[in-house]
């Protein structure tokens, strides 16, 4: 809250020319490791034999040599943007890949899967990196690092890196939502528990590794995704009425739930481990796309409710290929698929509500 009230009444100012590109003023952040799911994986799935891909176009039409990466975007994530604005690399390699140096290794990589969640059974339903192997994997990445560098220069790359886990989505919208398995045994109250303590596990398992600066995405607003607008609305108007697609307040008010008790479960795991040096953000999502969506021609989007790519309602992954219809402008739009937002809209999330902490955190 009190980061909030500094940032939005002009006290913490935010100036991108005044952090070099090249991190002469970031002596606090060592390297970037990433944690979660397609909003936050740079290409892993692409070494996983899962349905749910992304590397072939039109993803990737805004990416440096219009190259699909394996991103669920138009173009950069938003760690993309954190990784250059800390001036360690341009863009953060999906750790999977084989081809990566030593040096792309110690600056940062994503361990994310596209699809994946909190919960064990959703990576299940599509065939991905479970977040307990992801875990499993930056244990590797620990030894490797060692291997080569040593382990008192490994342990304090780690100590000094900055780590992000954004997952959740996918329990939901691709579950509980979707599928009777997980609504027979749990409420939407004991779901939201049952994943915010895979979180904490989680959390703990990157302190026990060395962690100390962590940042934990909340839930977007998960009743404004076109997908979820296209499946879930009571109406079957919206399918061929663009005019009548509206967000959905249920789920949307699902995700609010879920941040706020994220939240309190965060503010929690600061206090008792703040004396051992490490710092706990909650990263905001939430406001900063209802925002866009809200005063969307402040933004100078057109779209709001349907993705770039094909008609916007359902297309996702495969059923958004080289054969799709694709929008002659993604700026235009919020959302580049029916699930993932465009690069600008991430753009647009890291100015608003990350950089401010990512100052803190450089300027310690």
């Amino acid at each position: 809250a009190l980061l909030s009230f500094l940032h939005f009444s002009g006290i913490i100012s935010i100036n991108a020319q005044g952090l070099s590109k090249h991190g002469t003023l970031n002596k606090n952040i060592s390297a970037l490791l990433v944690f979660g799911d397609s909003t936050v994986d740079s290409g892993n799935n692409n070494f996983v034999s899962t349905i749910f891909k992304s590397n072939f176009p039109p993803y990737g039409r805004e990416f440096p040599n219009q190259i699909p990466t394996g991103r669920f975007t138009d173009g950069r994530l938003f760690t993309d943007f954190i990784a250059s604005y800390v001036g360690i690399k341009e863009d953060v390699p999906p750790y999977l890949d084989p081809t990566l140096s030593m040096r792309e290794l110690m600056t940062g990589v994503s361990f994310a899967s596209a699809g994946t969640g909190y919960d064990p059974l959703t990576p299940m339903l599509t065939n991905v990196i479970p977040i307990s192997k992801q875990l499993e994997y930056f244990r590797d990445y620990n030894k490797r690092l060692e291997s080569a560098t040593g382990k008192q220069r490994t342990k304090n790359l780690i100590n000094n890196a900055l780590f992000v886990v954004s997952a959740g989505s996918n329990d939901f919208v691709v579950n509980y939502f979707a599928l009777p398995t997980r609504r027979k045994s749990y409420t939407v109250s004991s779901y939201q528990q049952f994943l915010l303590q895979h979180c904490k596990e989680l959390i703990q398992g990157l302190w026990d590794e060395g962690a100390r600066k962590i940042l934990v995405a909340g839930l977007p607003t998960l009743g404004c995704l076109p997908a979820v607008i296209t499946l879930f609305s009571n109406s079957s108007t919206v399918i061929h009425d663009h005019l009548q697609r509206r967000c959905l307040e249920q789920y949307s008010s699902v995700a609010r739930d879920y941040n706020r008790l994220l939240q309190n479960d965060l503010n929690f795991m600061q206090l008792s481990i703040a004396s051992q040096g490490a710092r706990i953000f909650y990263l905001d999502i939430y406001e900063p796309l209802i925002h866009m969506i809200e005063e969307h021609e402040s933004f100078g989007f057109d779209e709001t409710n349907v993705g770039c790519c094909g008609t916007g309602y359902l297309e996702a992954s495969f059923l958004c290929n080289p054969k799709s219809y694709v929008c002659s402008d993604a700026s235009k739009y919020v959302f580049w698929d029916s699930l993932h937002p465009t690069e600008k809209a991430y753009y647009n999330v890291f100015n608003g509500t990350i950089r401010p902490i990512i100052d803190l955190i450089i300027n310690n």
